[in-house]
């Protein structure tokens, strides 16, 4: 993956943590910050499986943001049931 790739998806990551917090409601034990972070990670590891499954696009930045939303939603959900 190359760098500016990776960028890319942190910072859509960043936004799909946003929203990730918003559609899953609660009190997050990890803040805004946090949620940040886990979206983040989840739009890395989102934007990596969609390039190991071979696809060529995610259908510009709308589909770079469900791409990213939902690895958010998966990590910040695993988070949340660790830290029960």
């Amino acid at each position: 993956m190359a760098l500016w790739t990776l960028l890319v998806w942190l910072a859509v990551g960043a936004v799909a943590g946003i929203l990730a917090r918003n559609i899953m409601g609660g009190t997050s034990p990890f803040g805004t910050i946090g949620d940040v972070i886990f979206g983040m990670v989840g739009g890395v590891l989102g934007g990596y499986i969609v390039a190991l499954l071979g696809v060529s696009g995610t259908g510009g930045i709308i589909g770079s943001i469900v791409v990213a939303l939902l690895g958010a939603l998966l990590i910040i959900w695993g988070a949340r049931k660790i830290k029960a």
